[in-house]
């Protein structure tokens, strides 16, 4: 690498929409960010499946009454 051309790393602010705030490192001294691991759905357990165009129901109210056949036993 070159010398004297990168940006210095080093320690960070990171501030969140809900509030939250955590150390990180990075080129600049402070992060606004929009979401973090505190306030995200998939990391709260709060994420919900969003069907906008009825795929699942259709799928399910197309294999509701359907019986799936015995597997073969193994010989």
């Amino acid at each position: 690498m070159k010398p004297n051309i990168h940006p210095a790393y080093v320690p960070a602010k990171a501030l969140c929409a809900c509030g939250n705030t955590f150390e990180t490192r990075s080129t600049k001294p402070e992060l606004h960010v929009d979401i973090c691991s505190q306030c995200h759905p998939f990391f709260t357990g709060k994420q919900k499946l969003i069907d906008t165009e009825g795929r699942i129901d259709r799928f399910r109210k197309k294999y509701a009454g359907k019986v799936q056949p015995p597997k073969a036993p193994k010989t």
